[in-house]
């Protein structure tokens, strides 16, 4: 059972920091979160502010958060050090879906690939074959390598906009290359055939994931960011349009046709008052 609660954030002292690149830091808790793959928490920093953050490794007495010093709430996160407390609730929202065994391709853009680190070690402990590919502006933003490459099970993959480690160019060039393996060898013996796309980063880039599964008919999972504030779905903050699915409770993992339904998916969002962003 977890140690946290849903409504009312536990203090947590700050165990260990891991400085990742220039711009993220993880920071390492203990205690038992109970968070499955895809989920969130809200962190709290007392006199500034809560924010959602995807959970990128939970053990039975550890779990992990990475953050990306992009805005004041992550940037004074930044600041912190060891022993220092945080405001911790949750975890909330949909998680990833899979079965023992099955192949899955993971797909993460920037720093996406946090949170699907946490997919790959769970699928990776529960005999799953997975294909883990990753994109960055350049090879300074890439998180994780070392871990991934460490999972039993798992082949890590890597395109990098700039060339400076693995492909050239946009991951999904990466993805297409295993969708046509995929469909060359389909049906061969010893050949285990991809059964899901799970994918986190830029809504752009799982637009265009979203298309090639739905061409190649494969399913897909995304992973949906949208502006969070209670977690458990009473403000109506995060909701999307026409259906007001709450990506806080429906979310933020959802199935590719769920997310396809949604007429703002690859197009928009919206802000803190609600006004919409173009993406």
């Amino acid at each position: 059972m977890s140690d946290f609660y849903k409504g009312i954030p536990r203090s947590v002292p700050i165990k260990k920091i891991i400085k990742e690149t220039e711009f993220v830091k993880t920071f390492v808790f203990d205690g038992d979160l109970g968070a499955r793959p895809g989920q969130f928490v809200l962190l709290w920093l007392p006199r500034l502010d809560e924010k959602p953050i995807s959970v990128s490794y939970c053990g039975e007495n550890e779990f992990w958060m990475t953050v990306f010093a992009v805005g004041p709430f992550s940037k004074k996160m930044h600041e912190l050090k060891e022993g220092d407390l945080v405001g911790v609730r949750g975890p909330y929202g949909s998680w990833y879906q899979y079965e023992q065994g099955q192949r899955l391709v993971l797909v993460g853009g920037g720093y996406g690939a946090a949170p699907l680190y946490n997919l790959a070690e769970k699928a990776s402990a529960d005999g799953c074959e997975v294909d883990f590919v990753v994109g960055a502006r350049g090879k300074e933003h890439l998180l994780f390598l070392d871990r991934i490459e460490k999972l039993p099970g798992v082949k890590l993959h890597i395109a990098t906009d700039d060339g400076s480690m693995g492909e050239k160019g946009f991951n999904t060039v990466l993805l297409q290359k295993l969708i046509e393996e995929n469909a060359s060898k389909k049906g061969t013996d010893g050949f285990n055939s991809i059964a899901c796309v799970c994918t986190c980063g830029p809504e752009k880039m799982m637009k265009r994931i979203s298309d090639m599964c739905l061409e190649a008919g494969i399913p897909a999972q995304v992973s949906l960011e949208r502006y969070m504030k209670c977690g458990f779905g009473v403000c109506g903050q995060c909701c999307v349009d026409e259906s007001g699915e709450r990506m806080c409770k429906e979310g933020p993992v959802v199935s590719n046709e769920k997310a396809r339904s949604y007429p703002e998916f690859g197009k928009y969002h919206r802000d803190s008052v609600g006004k919409i962003k173009e993406l």
